[in-house]
C-alpha cells in the first residue's frame, strides 16, 4: 500500500496530539521543500469539509484539535483537563498579565500558590523574580494549549475580551473548559443529588449580602424560585434557571430544564420516579366529592391538577405559613394546611408528595368529622395534616406567598 507524505503529514499530526512545527513534519517526508505547502492544503480541506476536526497554525506550528462547536460534546472522553479553579486562577492572570503573585493571591486565597506551581510545572505561565514576590505571565504553551494564533499578552487579552463581551462569563468557561458551577438554593439542594449535578455550591440569591453576592457571581448558572429572575439579574450577569416545584408536572418541568447539566442515567430514573408517583396521587381524587376552596393561587394549582371540585363554602385549603408579608393571615382558620418549605422534607419529591398528601388526608379527615360539601369552613382543629407535618393555625412567620421558594 502506498502512503504518501500528505497522509504522513495529517497522522503525524493527529497523534501528536498538540503543535508541530515544521522542520518536526519535514523529517517525516521524503519532499521536505513541499512540507508547507502540503499542510497549507490540509488546513483548507479541513476548513472546507464536514468534520468534528480543523488543523491551524499557532505560532509557526500546527495543531489538530477539536472544531470549538463540537468541544462540549466530546469533553467527557477528552483526557483529563485541569480542575475548574485552576482554570480560573490561570484566567485571571491571562487578562491581567504582567500579574504580581502576591495580588493574585489576595483576590483568589492561598490555595492560588499550589494553582500557579500546577500551571508553571505544565508549562502554562513563567514566573520571574519580582522584589519579594514574581511577576506571572501566560506562555507559548498557554496559545498552544488553547489553540491561539499568537502568545502575545495584547491578543490574548482582547480574546478574553471579546469572549466575555459576546457570551459573558459562560463563553470564557467554555473556551477554557471550566465545568459551569451552579449555584442552588437550600430549597433545591435535593435537586443536585437527584440529577447527580456534581459542581454546585448552595448560595442565598434572594436578599444577598455584598459577600454573598460575590460569591454568587463566580458561579456560571444560578437555579432560583420562578419570579425572582429579573430581581436577581440585577447583579448576577450569569445564566438565571427559574424552576419551581409545587406539583409533580413542576417538578417534571425542572427536571428537565437542568437535565443538561447532570447525569443522563440519573435525569431518567429521576423522571420516571416522579411520573409514576404522578400517575399514583392523581388515581387516587377521581372519586373524592368534596369541595375545596384554596386560598392562595399556589394552592388553587394543586387543586387544579387534582382536579378537585371548587366552591365558596367548600373546605379552606391554605399554606402554612401563617401571615404574608402584607399582615394578611393565610392559615388561621384553614380547615386543610399544605406545607410549604419550612414545614416539609428537604427532599424535593417528597416534599411534593407532603402537599397532595396533606389535602387528601385533610379532605378524608373534615368529611369524618361531619363537614359537607354544603358547610363552610371553620373546623380548624382536629385535622389530621396538622399533626402529621407538626404546624399550628395562626402560626406567623413573616413569609409570603410571593416568598415561597419552592
Amino acid at each position: 500500500m502506498f502512503i504518501g507524505d500528505r497522509e504522513i503529514i495529517e497522522a503525524a499530526l493527529f497523534a501528536a496530539g498538540g503543535p508541530v512545527d515544521l522542520a518536526t513534519l519535514k523529517e517525516l517526508v521524503s519532499k521536505k521543500k513541499k512540507t508547507r505547502a502540503i499542510v497549507l492544503s490540509l488546513i483548507q480541506e479541513y476548513k472546507e469539509r464536514q468534520s468534528g476536526l480543523d488543523i491551524i497554525e499557532v505560532e509557526g506550528k500546527y495543531v489538530m484539535q477539536v472544531k470549538p462547536e463540537y468541544a462540549d460534546q466530546v469533553r467527557s472522553v477528552a483526557p483529563k483537563e485541569l480542575p475548574s479553579p485552576v482554570l480560573r486562577t490561570l484566567s485571571m492572570i491571562a487578562y491581567h498579565q504582567p500579574l504580581l503573585q502576591s495580588d493574585l493571591v489576595e483576590k483568589r486565597g492561598n490555595a492560588t500558590y499550589d494553582h500557579v506551581k500546577e500551571l508553571e510545572a505544565r508549562g502554562l505561565i513563567s514566573r520571574s523574580p519580582e522584589g519579594r514576590s514574581r511577576i506571572l505571565t501566560t506562555t507559548q504553551g498557554f496559545a498552544e494549549y488553547f489553540g491561539l494564533r499568537s502568545s502575545d499578552p495584547e491578543y490574548i487579552k482582547q480574546k478574553i475580551i471579546e469572549l466575555v463581551s459576546e457570551q459573558g462569563q459562560t463563553g470564557l468557561d467554555k473556551w477554557l473548559g471550566v465545568k459551569p458551577t451552579v449555584g442552588v438554593t437550600m430549597g433545591y439542594l435535593s435537586l443536585m443529588f437527584l440529577l447527580g449535578i456534581d459542581n454546585f455550591k448552595v448560595v442565598e440569591p434572594y436578599k444577598p449580602t455584598e459577600k454573598e453576592i460575590l460569591r454568587i457571581k463566580d458561579v456560571s448558572k444560578l437555579v432560583i424560585s420562578k419570579g425572582y429572575g429579573e430581581k436577581v439579574a440585577e447583579y448576577f450577569n450569569g445564566e438565571i434557571i427559574e424552576v419551581q416545584a409545587v406539583t409533580f408536572d413542576d417538578l417534571l418541568e425542572t427536571i428537565e430544564k437542568l437535565s443538561p447539566l447532570g447525569n443522563k442515567g440519573k435525569v431518567k430514573a429521576a423522571v420516571e420516579k416522579v411520573s409514576e408517583l404522578k400517575e399514583q396521587y392523581l388515581s387516587k381524587t377521581p372519586g373524592i366529592t368534596t369541595r375545596v376552596k384554596p386560598a392562595t393561587d399556589m394552592v388553587a394549582r394543586l387543586i387544579t391538577d387534582m382536579k378537585l371540585n371548587v366552591s365558596a363554602g367548600g373546605l379552606l385549603v391554605a399554606p402554612d405559613y401563617g401571615s404574608s408579608s402584607e399582615g394578611v393571615d393565610i392559615s388561621s382558620g384553614a380547615d386543610i394546611l399544605v406545607p410549604t418549605h419550612q414545614n416539609a422534607a428537604d427532599d424535593i419529591i417528597k416534599r411534593v408528595c407532603q402537599r397532595y398528601d396533606a389535602i387528601i388526608n385533610g379532605i378524608a379527615s373534615g368529611t369524618s368529622n361531619g363537614i359537607t360539601n354544603e358547610t363552610d369552613n371553620g373546623t380548624a382543629n382536629g385535622i389530621a395534616n396538622e399533626t402529621d407535618n407538626g404546624t399550628t393555625n395562626g402560626t406567623d412567620n413573616g413569609i409570603a406567598e410571593k416568598d415561597f421558594k419552592v
